[in-house]
């Protein structure tokens, strides 16, 4: 199999999707790092031996191992210098991911073995296939993406009951309140009336695990939901600017531009003519 690297370049706070995916045979002593990463990646090593760098150790590893790198931390890799690795990985972003991963033991144990595990193992090759395709190819990796998660849940769970399931699970709730009713001038008080919590509690921990405030993730989902209706649609500005819940089409032109930079009728004219924005 020839190497082959996927990169996906969003805005980190897509709520959960593949931002790349590879697969390499090095050569010997091939390395990578010190570097820290903007997502969460899983190295599963096919074939040959290397070694992984994190966290203050040195972990020596081999076929059927795996290794997770996790945002903002120093990591080195590199292959053996007589039997070099050969490796797949698999790399996801978003701010749901976290707490996907909290499901397992792999944010405290960031060395294991897959085994003969095979559904897992099929999850990498079935990323190549995806990666082939023409079009849609987005909605068919990030569907492999859900099922390796909860492959890893399975394999992989986090035993320990803590009391950060139940503020994951906030999150959790509030994003989904979001995707839900953003269409609707819904507010930061609605939001956690509708989690029976503080309000101030609330943003307290959108912020600890999303790395985001609250009014700022609802304002960029309303902005990113107003992106797609103008790059897909012929609605004018002012129904779009309704649709993602603002009834003043100048005061949405307004936020739109702070995001974007640009007008919303000059994002659709660039759009529809394949410029870069």
């Amino acid at each position: 199999m020839q190497d082959f690297i996927f990169s996906n370049d969003f805005s980190r706070n897509i709520d959960a999707m593949i931002y790349t995916c590879g697969y390499e045979n090095c050569t010997p002593g091939h390395s990578y790092g010190p570097v820290m990463r903007k997502g969460y990646l899983i190295h599963y090593i096919l074939s040959g031996f290397g070694i992984y760098k994190a966290r203050g150790k040195i972990y020596h590893l081999k076929e059927g191992d795996a290794f997770l790198i996790c945002p903002d931390e120093l990591i080195y890799y590199e292959a053996d210098q007589n039997t070099p690795w050969t490796y797949t990985w698999i790399g996801m972003q978003g701010i749901k991911i976290k707490g996907y991963l909290e499901r397992t033991s792999l944010l405290e144990h960031i060395v294991f073995h897959y085994g003969q595990d095979e559904p897992l193992r099929l999850c990498h090759e079935k990323m190549f296939e995806a990666n082939k395709l023409p079009k849609n190819r987005d909605l068919i990796m990030n569907s492999i993406m859900y099922e390796y998660l909860y492959l890893l849940t399975c394999k992989f769970p986090n035993n320990q009951i803590s009391i950060n399931e139940k503020k994951s699970d906030y999150v959790e709730e509030a994003l989904n309140y979001i995707e839900s009713c953003y269409c609707d001038p819904i507010t930061i008080q609605d939001i956690a009336d509708h989690l029976s919590i503080n309000r101030s509690y609330l943003h307290r921990l959108f912020k600890a695990y999303t790395g985001f405030s609250i009014q700022s993730y609802l304002l960029d989902y309303r902005i990113r939901q107003a992106c797609v209706l103008l790059k897909t649609t012929n609605l004018s500005v002012r129904i779009i600017a309704h649709s993602v819940s603002y009834a003043d089409p100048l005061y949405f032109s307004k936020l739109f531009h702070q995001k974007k930079g640009i007008s919303p009728s000059e994002y659709r004219k660039q759009t529809q003519q394949n410029l870069p924005i």
